[in-house]
C-alpha cells in the first residue's frame, strides 16, 4: 500500500491513540516505497512511545518516520538549482 494509503487508514481510527494501538490496528500492513518496503510497525517502532490526539498527528509521524527506502534517488532535487558559490551533483541524462 502507498503512504496516501496508509494515512487514509490512520484517518478512519478513533483518537486518542497510542503507538501501541496503531501498531495493532494497522502494524501489519506493508507500505511500498520506492526503494523497497517495510510494515507500517517497523514505522510506527522508530519513534518513542506517545499518544496521539488526532490522524493529523499520527499522519505527520508516519510520513516523517519512514526509512530512506522511501527516498527515490538520493540527494537528486530536478527543482532545486544549486546554491551559489558551493559545486552541486553532476548532471545526469537519461
Amino acid at each position: 500500500m502507498s503512504l496516501r494509503q496508509a494515512a487514509e487508514l490512520l484517518r478512519r481510527h478513533d483518537y486518542p491513540a497510542t503507538t501501541n494501538q496503531l501498531t495493532d490496528a494497522f502494524g501489519e500492513y506493508e507500505l511500498d516505497l520506492a526503494n523497497g518496503t517495510e510494515t507500517v510497525a517497523e514505522v510506527l517502532r522508530r519513534v518513542e512511545p506517545q499518544t496521539f490526539d488526532s490522524s493529523a498527528e499520527a499522519e505527520e509521524m508516519l510520513y516523517s518516520a519512514v526509512s530512506g527506502k522511501a527516498i527515490g534517488r538520493k540527494g537528486y532535487s530536478d527543482r532545486d538549482p544549486t546554491v551559489l558559490g558551493t559545486t552541486g551533483p553532476e548532471q545526469v541524462s537519461f
